[in-house]
C-alpha cells in the first residue's frame, strides 16, 4: 500500500510531464500473401492475417502500437515503417510500440509489399484522428497453463499442462474511444502462445486473430482490436490434446521409415497422411479451436470494456526504450527437445531490447524476446503503477526464451536453448522496465 507521501510523490511525477487532449485513430491493413505464393507443403488459407494500428497524440507527443499477426518479429520493416512514419505522419522514431501475436501458423506478403501495407494501416490511423478518451480495465481468462512438466510416464521433462505451475490469468485491456461514445481502438494483453493451428499448415492468425476480428465485430467496422501477446514463453494453451495427438501420428509415421523423431519438434508439411479419419478429425478440431479461444478470450475483453468507469482526456504521453545486457552462454550439445543435461560455454553478453509507451498512468512495456510469466508477474507487482502490463516480441528484433531464474532447473526446450546465463536476464528486464517508468516520470 503507498503512504501518502509516496503517492504525492507518484502524482507530482506524471503531473510534472505535459497534459494535452487526447487524440486516437486506428485502421489495420490485411497482410495475408495470395494462396498461389505459398510453398508446396501449404494447405491453404484457414484464416487472414492483419496489421493493425492505433495512434495516439495528446498533442504534445504522438505514438502508435501496431500488431502484427505474424510469427516473428521483422527489424527491417520496422526500419522502414519508422522512417516513413517520421517524414510522413510526425510520429517519431522510437515512438511506435511493434509487437507480434507470434502466431505459429502465420504468413504474410514480403519486403516493400508487407513495408507499405503496415505504413498503410498506420496512415489511415493517423488520418482518423479524433479527439478521444482512454480508459483501462484487468479481466482474467483461464485458457493458459504453464507447459513445462516433468512426465512421469516419460519420466523425463517435456512439454505438457502443468496445472499447478506458476500462470498469469490476467487480460489487461486499454480502450480509446471518442467524446462522443463511440469506440476506436483497443489494446489487449494475455499470454498465451498462439501454436493451435500449427499442425494444420494453413495460414492462420490463430487465436489472436479470432479475438481480435471477433471483439471487433461487436464494436463496427472501423473499430480495431490488437492483441499484444504477454510473457508467455512459458504458456500454452489449456486444451491442446490435438496437438499431442498429431504429434504422437507424426512419430509413429517417422518410425516406420527408419527415423526416430520421438524427442524433437516434427516438421510441418510431412509426416501426416490427410487421408486417414483420424487425422482429419483432429486438424478439424483444431481448427475449431481457434473459434472457441477466441470467442471466450474476446468475451472477458468485451466484459472489461463494458465494466470501465474511469477514463482520461487530458493525457501525458512518452516513449522511451534502452538496451540492456546480461551475460550469454552457447550450448555445446544438442540431446533433443527436453529431457537432458545441457552443457555451455561463455558466449560474451546478449542483449534485450526495452521500450516503454506511458500513456498517462498507463505503462506499456516492450521487451524483444519471449521472457517467462514470472518476469511479467515481478514487473507487475513492483511497479508504482497497478497498470503495468509487459508485451514480448517486440520491436523487430528476436532475443529468443528468458526463462525467470527459478526455471533454470527444468529440462524443457526453452530452458536448454536459452542464450541467457541463469540470474541475470529477469532482473535486467525488470530493473531496465522501472527505470524506464521512472524516467518518464520524472
Amino acid at each position: 500500500m503507498l503512504t501518502l507521501l509516496g503517492a504525492l510523490v507518484l502524482a507530482t511525477g506524471i503531473c510534472n510531464a505535459q497534459r494535452g487532449q487526447l487524440y486516437a485513430g486506428a485502421s489495420k491493413s490485411d497482410i495475408t500473401p495470395d494462396e498461389a505464393s505459398l510453398p508446396k507443403t501449404s494447405q491453404g488459407i484457414l484464416d487472414h492475417c492483419f496489421a493493425r494500428a492505433i495512434v495516439f497524440t495528446n498533442g504534445i507527443t504522438k505514438a502508435a502500437f501496431v500488431t502484427m499477426d505474424a510469427a516473428m518479429s521483422n527489424n527491417r520493416m520496422v526500419a522502414a515503417v519508422n522512417e516513413r512514419a517520421a517524414k510522413e505522419l510526425g510520429i517519431p522514431e522510437g515512438n511506435i510500440l511493434y509487437n507480434w501475436t507470434h502466431t505459429h501458423s502465420g504468413s504474410s506478403v514480403f519486403g516493400d509489399e508487407l513495408n507499405e501495407r503496415v505504413f498503410q494501416a498506420l496512415k489511415e490511423a493517423n488520418g482518423r484522428l479524433v479527439p478521444a478518451k482512454v480508459g483501462y480495465g484487468n479481466g482474467v481468462c483461464y485458457l493458459n497453463v504453464k507447459r513445462d512438466l516433468f512426465d512421469p510416464e516419460r519420466g523425463t521433462w517435456w512439454e505438457g499442462p502443468d496445472y499447478d505451475g506458476k500462470s498469469d490469468k490476467t487480460v489487461a485491456v486499454i480502450y480509446f474511444e471518442s467524446l462522443e461514445g463511440k469506440p476506436i481502438a483497443t489494446y489487449f494483453n494475455y499470454a498465451m502462445h498462439a501454436v493451435i493451428t500449427g499442425n494444420t499448415d494453413k495460414v492462420s492468425a490463430d487465436f489472436p486473430g479470432e479475438a481480435e476480428t471477433y471483439v471487433e465485430s461487436r464494436y463496427g467496422d472501423d473499430f480495431v482490436a490488437c492483441f499484444a501477446s504477454g510473457a508467455a514463453g512459458d504458456q500454452n494453451p489449456l486444451y491442446f490434446q490435438q496437438t499431442f495427438d498429431l504429434r504422437d501420428i507424426r512419430i509413429k509415421d517417422y518410425a516406420e521409415r527408419g527415423e526416430d523423431i520421438s524427442n524433437a519438434m516434427p516438421p510441418g508439411g510431412q509426416g501426416l497422411d490427410r487421408t486417414k479419419p483420424e487425422v482429419q478429425r483432429l486438424l478439424g478440431e483444431q481448427e475449431r479451436m481457434i473459434r472457441s479461444y477466441g470467442q471466450i478470450l474476446g468475451e472477458e475483453v468485451k466484459y472489461v470494456i463494458m465494466m470501465m468507469r474511469r477514463f482520461e482526456t487530458d493525457v501525458t504521453l512518452k516513449c522511451l526504450h534502452k538496451t540492456v545486457t546480461c551475460p550469454a552462454r552457447r550450448q555445446l550439445n544438442g540431446g533433443g527437445r527436453a529431457g537432458y543435461e545441457g552443457q555451455y560455454e561463455d558466449a560474451g553478453e546478449a542483449t534485450i531490447d526495452l521500450h516503454l509507451t506511458m500513456l498517462d498512468d498507463i505503462p506499456v512495456v516492450g521487451t524483444s524476446g519471449e521472457p517467462y510469466n514470472p518476469i511479467a508477474v515481478e514487473l507487475k507487482q513492483k511497479s508504482p503503477y497497478a497498470r503495468t502490463m509487459l508485451t514480448t516480441l517486440c520491436q523487430g528484433t528476436f532475443t529468443g526464451y528468458i526463462p525467470d531464474d527459478e526455471s533454470y532447473g527444468a529440462q524443457s526446450f526453452e530452458v536448454l536453448g536459452s542464450r541467457f546465463k541463469q540470474g541475470y536476464a529477469q532482473k535486467a528486464i525488470v530493473d531496465g522496465a522501472l527505470d524506464l517508468i521512472h524516467e518518464a516520470t520524472h
